[in-house]
């Protein structure tokens, strides 16, 4: 696998994931889109969900391992287009090359933005070519064990999807991976943790599990709050504080990088031109197991 992946390709076999790995070499110049599009975000409910507004601060303590936060990103400083990283400098991006399936081109000057307190990827098409982007919101900072908690919500956009990865800091897919959230802009989501070692140079496939995962449905229209708890023993995914699945069978044990992807969907579909749409994050946060545990 070469260091760095910009492409993420899957097959369809029973949780079984093909991968491209590219080189991340700079940002390379792409056509730009004239304008943008106004964003309505929508309103936020009331105070049933009002706690999950809310980023969280400080330490906290879950299943008897203590986290320290080493992000917590609530996207307070505004970003035009082509503005991300001179707001943010110690975020990166992929930039002038194929997204997973290869239809899409990753072009954040064209694709995200911060506004209103949100991280937004504006998801559409120049001509007949769609743009696309991801943004690593801790750089490349990275830590064995984790647990790293998201709220965000999309538009239904036929040919997108987004999801947010643990990703090998040294490039290598067999080291693992980790998705969650994950799934198509117009369909459910569903949470997977690769087992490391299993990448079989035949099929260039890793083996994920769980191998049937719990699917959420009902779309990602709504705000939501997505957790990863990575361990030692275990990977743990939340979805609103409530507990998803436990996976213990594929724990990676290297460090990893948060990745934030929003890219056109992997099966051969084509994407249409005229589909447009956002996926608006609000908060990131990022822990690493304290070194002092109670």
């Amino acid at each position: 696998m070469q260091h760095e992946p910009g492409a993420r390709h899957r097959t369809t076999t029973r949780r079984s994931f093909l991968r491209r790995g590219v080189t991340i070499a700079g940002i390379t110049g792409v056509a730009v889109v004239a304008g943008t599009t106004a964003v309505v975000l929508p309103t936020r409910a009331g105070d049933g969900v009002a706690r999950a507004e809310r980023m969280p601060t400080g330490a906290l303590e879950s299943e008897g391992t203590r986290w320290v936060p080493y992000l917590a990103q609530d996207f307070d400083l505004d970003a035009a287009l082509g503005e991300l990283l001179a707001v943010y400098p110690r975020m990166a991006e992929y930039s002038g090359m194929r997204d997973t399936s290869g239809k899409g081109l990753y072009s954040p000057d064209q694709v995200v933005s911060v506004h209103d307190s949100v991280l937004d990827f504006h998801l559409r098409s120049n001509g007949s070519q769609p743009l696309v982007a991801t943004v690593l919101p801790a750089g490349y900072r990275a830590y064995t064990h984790q647990r790293v908690s998201i709220r965000y919500r999309a538009d239904e956009v036929p040919g997108y999807k987004f999801v947010m990865i643990l990703w090998p800091l040294s490039g290598d897919w067999n080291e693992g991976e980790i998705d969650w959230p994950e799934g198509d802009l117009t369909g459910d989501v569903r949470p997977v943790s690769a087992i490391p070692g299993s990448y079989d140079p035949t099929t260039e496939a890793m083996t994920f599990l769980p191998e049937d995962p719990t699917v959420v449905s009902g779309g990602q229209t709504d705000w939501h709050v997505a957790t990863v708890e990575w361990t030692a023993d275990s990977v743990r995914f939340y979805w609103d504080d409530e507990l998803l699945e436990t996976v213990t069978g594929a724990v990676p044990t290297t460090p990893m990088r948060v990745t934030l992807q929003a890219e056109t969907i992997i099966h051969d579909a084509e994407v249409p031109a005229d589909a447009s749409g956002h996926v608006l994050v609000d908060w990131v946060v990022a822990y690493r197991k304290s070194r002092v545990q109670s």
